[in-house]
């Protein structure tokens, strides 16, 4: 069966395509991505412009054209946080269908750590034991744990690296105290948000990264080794923060240059550096691992999940 999943999130409008069925894993067999960075066609009151709207429908139309050449039976499309609080998100949703016809499921936050969370699991094993999952997009960070295929614990904040690049950014690149500013306003919202509901969970067997900004991350300051079905990416927090104040210097232009940062992400990286130094650091963890799969695999298999 060949499936398609579109993720209209907060920086891109990602289209992947997978042959799959159950009880097998996705094997992919094409991509398309647009970058869009919404933040930025946000308006005061908190809607996206006509600019935007226009942009979001434009790539998503561009999506559907690949997603009708490569033939997929089943097309299971998602929105994130950038629609979900956009002001006008309701006719936002009513013009992208009426306009392409694809009608977006807007994933609550809780929805989108525990689809990331199964994603994880499945990667991982049941023999992963007890996991603590840290999920960076562009408008919100999930943070999430449990021992079985969901989590016990999930909890989605407004920290994302394109979000929190346009609320502390305003300058390129940001100044140092632009950067300490996001990094006590982070821990802020940490420290009253979420730590307080992982107190009582039992020690981690694991600590998982995912999403791209971490996954970028994770090529320029982390390390591999070879492990059994490939290389295990891993990436420490002393080398994390090693990097911050370099890449804080760089202009988002220069850092492409960097190992692991791509065009799509070279604007929002610092923040999201921060963001994840921080929350590794309220959290304890020295190190984690750095996970292929994320959100998108979750939905997958949950629909596949519904087809056994």
């Amino acid at each position: 069966m060949r499936l398609g999943v579109l993720d209209v999130g907060s920086n891109t409008v990602h289209l992947i395509v997978v042959d799959a069925h159950p009880g097998a894993r996705p094997v992919p067999q094409a991509s398309h991505k647009s970058v869009l960075r919404l933040m930025r066609y946000l308006e005061p009151d908190g809607a996206i412009s006509a600019e935007g709207v226009e942009a979001i429908v434009a790539a998503i139309a561009s999506a559907m054209e690949v997603a009708r050449r490569e033939g997929i039976e089943e097309l299971l499309p998602m929105a994130t946080s950038a629609l979900r609080e956009a002001r006008n998100g309701e006719e936002v949703l009513a013009r992208i269908e009426a306009s392409t016809g694809v009608a977006l499921r807007v994933l609550s936050g809780e929805d989108e750590g525990r689809l990331t969370f199964l994603a994880i699991r499945r990667w991982y094993g049941w023999s992963s034991g007890n996991i603590l999952l840290f999920d960076i997009g562009g408008g919100s960070l999930e943070i999430a744990a449990g021992s079985d295929e969901y989590p016990e614990v999930a909890v989605s904040l407004p920290l994302g690296a394109g979000r929190t690049t346009v609320q502390f950014f305003p300058s390129d690149p940001p100044t140092p105290s632009q950067m300490l500013e996001l990094r006590a306003h982070s821990r802020q919202v940490m420290r009253a948000d979420a730590l307080p509901l992982f107190a009582d969970q039992p020690a981690y067997d694991h600590v998982v990264g995912s999403s791209k900004t971490i996954r970028s991350l994770a090529r320029l300051a982390g390390s591999s080794r070879p492990g059994a079905t490939g290389d295990i990416v891993t990436l420490r927090r002393s080398e994390l923060k090693d990097w911050i104040p370099r890449l804080g210097q760089l202009p988002a232009e220069a850092r492409q240059a960097l190992p692991g940062i791509t065009p799509d992400r070279t604007f929002q990286i610092v923040a999201g550096a921060i963001v994840l130094h921080s929350v590794m650091k309220l959290y304890d963890v020295e190190e984690l691992e750095v996970s292929p799969w994320a959100l998108r695999e979750g939905i997958l298999l949950r629909y596949l999940d519904g087809l056994g």
